[in-house]
């Protein structure tokens, strides 16, 4: 018999800092206000590729405009925190899909709509062939609602300095009080880290 596990084990999936947008309906409400930028990867040399961000075009590399590889070109991304109500944790949500992006932006500049913290919104993934990138979005706003008092605090216990991501760091690493006095113009509601996930 192998008694290298304890009986009737399995590996508890452990959630992920980032939103992933599966294949189906992904439910979440916005928590911040968003930081917008430039995206590319670049090779680290330890055989894997690593995310790098700028806040404007002007600062991205010229060999990375002239890029002839669409895939090492630079592009356009949102990044804000949400409450993911599939998986019932904080994440970060990075959005580069034009099409989502501007029926957001859509829904930000409709008045019945307006400031997207205030509703949730389902983003609807549909396969539309055998390629990854054969994909289509749908994106669903609910009707405007107060936000969970559970998922409000936990949003108040759990810091996530967004624009770290511009330096390639962790949004979710601890930082002091005085830079998260500095980041209150993100408009994120948290405070200090605790657990990630609403009960």
């Amino acid at each position: 018999m192998n008694n290298f596990l304890p009986d009737g084990y399995k590996t508890p999936d452990i959630p992920s800092n980032y939103m992933d947008l599966e294949v189906g309906q992904n439910a979440f409400r916005i928590l911040s206000s968003a930081i917008v930028g430039y995206e590319w990867w670049v090779d680290t040399g330890e055989g894997r590729n690593k995310p790098k961000r700028v806040r404007t075009a002007d600062e991205v590399p010229t060999e990375v405009k002239n890029a002839t590889d669409i895939q090492a070109k630079a592009r356009h991304f949102w990044a804000f925190t949400v409450y993911n109500y599939n998986t019932k944790t904080i994440q970060v949500l990075e959005l580069t899909q034009q099409t989502i992006m501007r029926a957001i932006e859509a829904f930000v500049d409709n008045a019945k709509w307006g400031d997207p913290k205030k509703y949730d919104i389902i983003i609807e993934k549909v396969k539309t062939g055998s390629r990854d990138r054969d994909v289509e979005y749908n994106v669903i706003p609910e009707p405007p609602t107060q936000l969970d008092a559970g998922i409000v605090e936990l949003a108040k216990n759990i810091p996530v300095n967004l624009k770290v991501l511009y330096k390639g760091e962790d949004p979710f690493a601890d930082t002091d009080e005085e830079n998260l006095s500095k980041d209150k113009a993100n408009g994120h509601l948290s405070a200090s880290r605790n657990a990630r996930v609403h009960s």
